[in-house]
């Protein structure tokens, strides 16, 4: 695991959120929307060191001290607790956390494998709660909040993605979980994103087509469309706890 500090040791006098997988994609403009509000932004990635670094140059641009980089694998255990100490460390407090970080792929009936369970499952599922049992204690001292990322196919299972279905479908009933584990003084809420980016993997415009067709809005959503949710259940939403907010153009209203 590695870390990179803004300011060792600097007490928080703005509130503090840290996001995994943050450096890029719908992470990072949650950290964005976040940073315009006033908070300090603890910045998780694996893989994405110079999208990270390009991020914290961005927001510390416009305030300085402000974004810590956390790099670590979500999929070894043993880094979870140095994660919520980095960032007690960086600022003394944590306020938010946002269990973004997501692997994404297919995985065919008959030909899926131990590893394919462990990423996604792991990704998706165990990373979110064991980081979400360290943060907890924390997240209690300043009544702070859980936003967990996930998707409208933990509802609708989507097709030839059974254990991505089966993770985020986990992850939602983790977030109902934790909202009565760690209430009073902890909200916890999830946001489901329906047609807002698309795989990076290539798809097929027949496809992209197809399912923004499938919306009530007849259009495809963007990442903003996502972190103003999570906003809104962060700062907006103070008798809100075990609720998925869905953001899909109303898909969900079609068969």
């Amino acid at each position: 695991m590695e870390n990179t500090l803004s300011q060792k040791g600097e007490r928080a006098s703005h509130p503090v959120a840290l996001i995994t997988g943050a450096a890029h994609r719908l992470g990072a403009e949650i950290a964005r929307t976040l940073h315009r509000e006033g908070y300090n932004i603890a910045v998780h990635f694996r893989h994405s060191r110079q999208s990270a670094l390009t991020l914290q140059s961005e927001l510390h641009a416009l305030r300085d001290h402000s974004v810590t980089l956390i790099k670590a694998d979500l999929l070894n255990i043993a880094n979870i607790e140095d994660i919520v100490t980095h960032t007690l460390q960086t600022w003394g407090r944590l306020d938010v956390l946002i269990n973004n970080a997501s692997s994404f792929y297919p995985t065919h009936v008959g030909k899926i494998t131990l590893t394919d369970w462990d990423d996604l499952v792991g990704t998706n599922l165990k990373a979110p709660l064991f980081l979400s049992q360290a943060a907890a204690p924390h997240l209690q001292q300043t009544r702070g909040c859980i936003v967990n990322i996930v998707d409208i196919h933990a509802d609708r299972p989507l097709k030839n993605y059974p254990v991505y279905s089966i993770a985020k479908a986990g992850l939602v009933m983790l977030t109902k979980s934790l909202a009565r584990e760690l209430g009073p003084n902890v909200r916890v809420n999830a946001v489901a994103p329906g047609a807002i980016l698309w795989p990076e993997h290539n798809m097929e415009d027949e496809t992209k087509d197809y399912i923004v067709s499938r919306t009530a809005l007849k259009r495809q959503g963007s990442s903003k469309d996502i972190a103003r949710a999570a906003l809104f259940l962060i700062r907006d939403a103070h008798y809100t706890s075990g609720h998925v907010l869905t953001i899909d153009g109303g898909r969900s209203l079609s068969n």
